[in-house]
């Protein structure tokens, strides 16, 4: 058997499991990291489990397990939270595509069922390789930490144009 060493996760192995709902905790202290974009109603999140590089969750503040739950307000903001992710993923990863996903139910794939959320990810020609099939391991190319750098720096430019007009 061949090993692909990922040290990363032993940190996350021996963290205490949160009982809590992990979006509603993100917006404070325990993942305060991992957020990107705040606004009104929603935020964006790194899923720390990515499928793939740059994928990212955008999530309603309010904790609501299915779409039809959220006021026409909360969803403009959640789907305008979404674009402005994808900008900031266009600059920074130059994607082909994307893959947009909301699963609502466990049946329907939701990892995380009590609170909806929309996963981004970013997808490029190839990036389908013989890591999955052959071994059933996939490779993701950036760390957390440098890819919400990237998008902090590019978030900030993204809101100042928008100031300045």
């Amino acid at each position: 058997m061949k090993k692909l060493w990922a040290p990363w996760r032993v940190k996350y192995l021996r963290s205490k499991r949160i009982t809590k709902c992990i979006f509603c905790q993100s917006l404070k202290a325990a993942f305060k990291k991992h957020v990107l974009l705040k606004s009104n109603y929603s935020f964006c999140i790194l899923n720390i489990f990515p499928y793939n590089n740059g994928h990212i969750m955008v999530v309603p503040r309010r904790h609501v397990a299915d779409i039809s739950m959220l006021e026409n307000e909360e969803l403009l903001d959640l789907f305008k939270t979404l674009n402005s992710a994808r900008r900031i993923l266009d600059k920074i990863l130059k994607p082909q595509g994307y893959n947009l996903g909301i699963n609502i139910g466990k049946i329907a794939g939701a990892g995380i069922t009590s609170h909806l959320h929309i996963h981004l990810v970013p997808r490029w020609q190839g990036d389908t390789n013989f890591m999955p099939v052959i071994s059933n391991t996939k490779v993701i190319s950036q760390s957390l930490a440098e890819l919400h750098k990237q998008f902090i720096k590019y978030g900030r430019a993204e809101r100042y144009k928008k100031i300045r007009g």
